[in-house]
């Protein structure tokens, strides 16, 4: 596996939770940091293949029929853009 540097800038905040917690899994906080960032990745990527298939050949103006026999009212208080 090749390995490549990339200066990190955290709110001391972040790195401080991110050590604390590196410390508590017996690992360093690099190594911390970059199972997270993978796990991230993982999460993100899984997400888009999924509503890709779920989406299939879907395009927006295909909702059109949806959205004209949804309802005109309101929304919910606290759910209003």
């Amino acid at each position: 596996m090749s390995k490549a540097s990339y200066p990190l800038k955290l709110p001391a905040s972040v790195k401080e939770a991110a050590a604390r917690l590196a410390k508590e899994d017996g690992v360093s906080l690099n190594q911390w940091i970059a199972v997270a960032i993978a796990q991230k990745i993982g999460v993100v990527e899984t997400a888009s293949d999924f509503l890709k298939r779920r989406a299939g050949k879907a395009r927006p103006k295909d909702m059109v029929p949806f959205l004209d026999k949804a309802g005109h009212e309101a929304p919910p208080v606290g759910d209003e853009m």
